[in-house]
C-alpha cells in the first residue's frame, strides 16, 4: 500500500530521528556527557550546584527554542537538545536530593507520577504516544516534557539502586542491561507494543549511561579505568560528534518512506494489558534480586545510627590537603581533592544509609572544599573551608565516646610527604578475633585508625582472602608513612617498634607464597604493639 500525500508530508515534517542502533548509541553517549559535564561545571570550575543548574537551564531553554523553530529534523540541533536536557534533568534530581533533602525514593515516585501524567495527557490530546508522529508543536512539547522526566526519573532510579542501596554503578549497569535485553527480546521477537518498549528502554538507558561513565572516569583503585571526568567527557563528546556527522551525511536516521515506519506496532487493549503484566514481572524480579542483594550486602549497618568511627581516612586526607595549602602547594592539594572526592563517592552506598543527615552535612562541606581548592588561589579561603569541614568530620567521627578520630586530625602545620592517597575507609566488617576491640592512647597518640586497618586485614586473613588482605595492607603502609613526620618525634623508640611490626606484616603478606598462620601472627603482634 502506497503512502498518501498527507503521510508523505508528515514524514517530511517529522522533528525526531528514526529509532535505529545509532539512536541508542548517541542517547547513551549523551547521558554520560551530560552527567560528567555537569560535574565539571559544578565541582571542577567551582560554580556550585545552583549556579550550574541556572546556566544549564538557560542553555537548554535556548537550544530547545531553536529546536522548535526548525521545520524538520536536524541532527546537530536535535542531539544538542538531548545533551542539554540530559544535564538539566539530572540537575533537577540532584537539586532535590542535595539542596532540598528530598529522599531518592520520593524522587522516584514523584517522577514516575509526572511521567505517567505526561503520557496520559499526551495520549488524551493526540491519541498516540508514537515518536513517529512528532510533526506539530503540541506533540513536540509533550515529547520533550516526557524526555525531561525520563532523565530525571532515570537519574533517581540509578542513584537509588547504585548509591542508597549500595549496589554500585557496575552491578547497577549489569542489572539495567539485563532488563533492556529482556525488553529488546520482547519487542523484536515477541512483538510487544513498540511504543511501550521504546519508553521503557529510554528511561533505562539513563542509569546505563551513568554506569558506563562512572566505570571510565573512576580511578583504577575503585574498579574504574581511571580516565577522569574531563577525559571521559572529551571521549564521549568526540564520539557523539562523529556519529552525528555520519548521520548528517548518510541520512540513515531519517524516517523512511516505508509504511511500517509510519505506523508503529500497536497491540490490542487485551494484548497490551498482558504485555504490561509481563514487563511488570521482569521489574518485580529485578526488584526482588536488588532487595535481597542489598539486604545481605548492607546488613551490618542496620544496627548503626551514626558515622562515628568511620571517618578517619577522610580526616587524614583533608589534613594532608590542608598541609599542602599551608605550603602554597595547590597542585598537590588538588590531587588530594581528587582522592577525597573518589573515596567519598565510593563509600556513599555504605555511609549514607547509616545516617542520612550526617552524610548530607559532610557532603556539603566536601563540595565547598572541592570548589575552593580547585577553583581558587586564595590560600586563606581554602584553609577556612577545610578547617570547617574538618570540624564537622571530627565532631561526627567522635560522636560515640568509644570511637575516636584519626591521629593526624590535629596536625595541620606541615605538608605531608608526597605519597599515594592515604587510607581508604574499608567497607569490610571485621570478624571477631582474639584481639581486643578497645585501644588506649599510647605515647604516639591515638592509633585507632591504624588498628582498624590492621583488624580489617586480619579479618580478611581469617577468611582466607590473602589477596584482599594484601590490597588492604597498602592503606596501612600509606597512612603510616604519611603520619611518620607527626608521630616519630613524639616517641622515636615506640615508633620504631611499631614500624618494625608493620614491616613484618608487609613482608609476610607480600611474600611469594604467604602463609595464613604467619600473616595472622604478624598482624596480631602489630595490633598488640599499637594497643600497648
Amino acid at each position: 500500500m502506497e503512502l498518501t500525500n498527507k503521510d508523505k508530508m508528515k514524514i517530511l515534517l517529522s522533528k525526531v530521528p528514526e529509532v535505529t542502533i545509532f539512536f541508542w548509541i548517541i542517547k547513551i553517549l549523551c547521558t554520560t556527557v551530560g552527567e560528567t559535564f555537569a560535574d565539571f561545571l559544578n565541582i571542577n570550575l567551582g560554580l556550585g550546584l545552583t549556579l550550574t543548574s541556572v546556566i544549564m537551564g538557560v542553555a537548554f531553554a535556548f537550544v530547545l527554542f531553536i529546536q522548535f523553530k526548525t521545520k524538520k529534523y536536524i541532527p546537530g540541533v536535535y542531539w544538542l537538545t538531548v545533551v542539554l536536557i540530559s544535564v538539566f534533568g539530572t540537575l533537577i534530581t540532584d537539586n532535590m536530593v542535595e539542596n532540598m533533602n528530598v529522599k531518592l525514593t520520593t524522587s522516584v515516585i514523584l517522577f514516575t507520577i509526572l511521567l505517567a501524567a505526561t503520557f496520559v495527557l499526551w495520549f488524551k490530546s493526540e491519541k498516540t504516544l508514537s515518536i513517529h508522529s512528532i510533526y506539530t508543536s503540541k506533540r513536540e512539547a509533550f515529547y520533550w516534557l516526557a524526555i525531561l522526566f525520563t532523565f530525571a526519573l532515570g537519574t533517581a532510579v540509578g542513584d537509588y539502586v547504585a548509591e542508597e542501596l549500595a549496589l554500585g554503578y557496575t552491578l547497577t549497569g549489569l542489572i539495567v542491561i539485563t532488563i533492556i535485553a529482556c525488553v529488546f527480546v520482547a519487542a523484536k521477537y515477541l512483538k510487544f507494543d513498540s511504543i511501550l518498549t521504546f519508553w521503557i528502554a529510554y528511561v533505562l538507558t539513563r542509569p546505563l549511561g551513568a554506569s558506563l561513565g562512572d566505570f571510565m572516569s573512576q580511578p583504577k583503585s575503585l574498579g574504574g579505568l581511571g580516565l577522569g571526568a574531563t577525559v571521559t567527557s572529551i571521549i564521549f563528546l568526540s564520539a557523539i560528534l562523529a556519529v552525528v556527522l555520519f548521520l548528517s551525511l548518510t541520512k540513515r536516521d531519517k524516517i523512511g518512506d516505508e509504511k511500517k515506519r509510519v505506523n508503529d506496532n500497536h497491540a490490542t487493549s487485551k494484548s497490551l494489558a498482558v504485555q504490561v503484566c509481563a514487563i511488570a514481572c521482569v521489574f518485580a524480579a529485578a526488584g526482588i534480586f536488588i532487595g535481597l542483594y542489598a539486604s545481605n550486602h548492607n546488613k551490618y549497618v542496620k544496627d548503626k545510627n551514626d558515622l562515628s568511627g568511620e571517618l578517619a581516612g577522610f580526616i587524614s586526607t583533608e589534613n594532608d590537603m590542608r598541609g599542602y595549602v599551608v605550603a602554597n602547594d595547590l597542585k598537590d592539594a588538588r590531587a588530594k581533592a581528587d582522592t577525597l572526592e573518589n573515596d567519598w563517592d565510593s563509600q556513599e552506598g555504605t555511609l549514607r544509609p547509616q545516617n542520612q543527615s550526617q552524610w548530607t552535612e559532610i557532603d556539603t562541606t566536601f563540595d565547598q572544599v572541592l570548589t575552593a581548592v580547585r577553583a581558587s588561589n586564595d590560600i586563606e579561603k581554602c584553609k577556612s573551608v577545610i578547617d570547617n569541614s574538618l570540624a564537622v568530620l571530627t565532631k561526627t567521627n567522635s560522636t560515640s565516646p568509644a570511637k575516636t578520630q584519626n591521629p593526624e586530625a590535629t596536625s595541620t602545620q606541615n605538608p605531608p610527604a608526597k605519597t599515594q592517597s592515604p587510607e581508604t575507609i574499608s567497607t569490610q566488617q571485621p570478624t571477631q578475633s582474639s584481639i581486643s576491640n578497645t585501644s588506649k592512647t599510647s605515647s604516639l597518640g591515638n592509633l585507632s585508625s591504624f588498628i582498624k586497618i590492621e583488624k580489617d586485614t586480619l579479618a580478611l586473613v581469617n577468611n582466607g582472602d590473602l589477596a584482599g588482605a594484601k590490597t588492604r595492607v597498602k592503606d596501612l603502609e600509606t597512612a603510616w608513612d604519611n603520619a611518620q613526620a607527626d608521630l616519630q618525634p613524639k616517641d622515636s623508640k615506640k615508633w620504631t617498634q611499631i614500624d618494625g611490626t608493620i614491616d613484618t606484616v608487609l613482608s609476610q603478606l607480600r611474600s611469594s607464597n604467604p602463609k595464613q598462620a604467619a600473616c595472622k601472627s604478624a598482624l596480631e603482634a602489630s595490633i598488640s604493639a599499637m594497643q600497648s
